[in-house]
């Protein structure tokens, strides 16, 4: 089984919040991490709704239900079972004691507030993305804290899986049961399989909507947009959904995990930029399998860069959430046309910029983008950072550096994990 970095800050909020709440898409490993905490004796006991008569028993008497389950319970996909929220409110009212409640789901319960609220004060949320690049190799990669230090390591180190090109790694994506895989038709024939499962099954979980069937073929146009601004009137006309339609059906794709959004960066005197957010595929193996590209294609293709765009996006959401610095993550574009792929903010409010280019050289004139955002945001700018498909490192300025891809999990500050926790099998 292969290490997940996020393991020591639930292991962390175990031993002192009494519950804990693990989100993320099916197949992402949220119940082998679980099972793990169990093994490592963090979490007593495991039970999941996804068997029938389970869950029949704790929508019958939620009460009941947790009555029995002991001290430390871990309780899988508690999504399909709203009403145990209220329970588990009592519960933990009565008894504060941390590690009481694990929970896992795959809806995002931040975006079910009368779920999330009734928890308010009483549990911490974490999202358990696919498998990093780092993961891969047993690194636990600290990009992201190392953008926010004083000094960034001036070369690249070689890890274990270098065996994979840029292309190879953002057309595979980081679905566990995906990277076992050696056949790209067979990897394509787990995400056609998945994307009709979780339509068809999660979908129902969470909301009861008529018109499934025009949501697969929104999901594949999204796909054809992504990463790019939200524009839903453009959307609507070209789905003939209306606007009302459009956004019920994309928060439920925000609400398991297919896609997510960057909310637009500015400042309390910047008037001159668009507020729009952008979107974004929550996996650039599924953005993949809906442009239907494969590595060759996507090397010959003016789809290259929107997907290994995508890719390096969503590599930096799961830093983010292991990182000690945990920025906000966000975009910049002015009205001019300007525009910066990433703009990370920490809670002293400095601020990286990171322009991504799939191409293997970089010039000055990559960082005009970086040059409007350190303009904007003045002194809350930090650096600038040019990510691209070449090797070295290279200054361009005191406050700005061109920087591989791959620098974002084979750094010199990364953390190797212990031998023993890594092996090649994939769950």
């Amino acid at each position: 089984m292969l290490s997940r970095n996020i393991t020591p800050k639930i292991i962390e909020a175990l031993s002192d919040t009494p519950v804990v709440m693990l989100n993320g898409a099916r197949q992402t490993g949220k119940s082998t991490l679980a099972k793990a905490l169990i093994s490592e004796k963090h979490i007593d006991r495991y039970v999941t709704l996804d068997d029938a008569s389970v869950l029949a028993a704790a929508k019958h008497d939620p009460v009941g239900f947790l009555s029995g389950l002991g001290e430390s319970v871990v309780i899988d996909e508690i999504q399909r079972a709203p009403e145990l929220f209220v329970a588990i409110k009592a519960d933990v009212d009565r008894n504060r004691k941390p590690g009481r409640y694990l929970l896992t789901g795959s809806a995002n319960v931040l975006l079910l507030p009368r779920l999330s609220e009734s928890l308010a004060g009483r549990m911490e949320i974490f999202t358990l993305w696919p498998l990093s690049q780092g993961e891969f190799s047993g690194v636990r990669e600290q990009f992201i804290d190392v953008l926010f230090s004083e000094n960034i390591p001036s070369q690249v180190l070689t890890t274990g899986d270098n065996d994979a090109t840029l292309n190879e790694r953002a057309i595979r994506g980081g679905y566990p049961e995906v990277a076992a895989r050696t056949s790209e038709s067979r990897r394509r024939a787990w995400f056609e399989s998945y994307i009709t499962t979780i339509l068809q099954r999660d979908v129902r979980d969470i909301a009861h909507i008529d018109g499934l069937t025009a949501m697969p073929r929104l999901l594949a146009m999204l796909a054809t947009r992504s990463p790019s601004l939200l524009n839903y009137s453009e959307l609507s006309r070209t789905t003939g959904l209306p606007q009302s339609t459009l956004k019920r059906y994309m928060t439920l794709f925000e609400t398991i995990f297919l896609i997510d959004h960057l909310p637009a960066w500015y400042s309390n005197l910047g008037k001159r930029v668009v507020k729009t957010a952008k979107l974004v595929m929550c996996d650039s193996g599924l953005l993949s399998t809906l442009l239907a590209v494969d590595a060759f294609r996507l090397e010959n293709t003016p789809l290259c860069g929107a997907v290994v765009e995508n890719f390096v996006i969503v590599e930096l959401k799961k830093q983010i959430s292991w990182s000690d610095t945990k920025p906000a993550m966000h975009h910049f574009r002015t009205q001019a046309g300007q525009e910066v792929d990433v703009v990370l903010e920490d809670r002293a409010g400095r601020v990286v910029g990171i322009e991504i280019k799939s191409a293997k050289s970089v010039g000055g004139q990559d960082f005009r983008g970086l040059q409007s955002l350190a303009d904007a945001s003045g002194d809350q700018f930090l650096r600038g950072i040019v990510l691209y498909g070449g090797s070295d490192i290279v200054p361009f300025g005191s406050k700005f550096l061109a920087m591989p891809i791959d620098s974002m999990w084979n750094m010199e500050s990364m953390e190797r994990l212990p031998k023993k926790m890594v092996d090649h099998q994939l769950i």
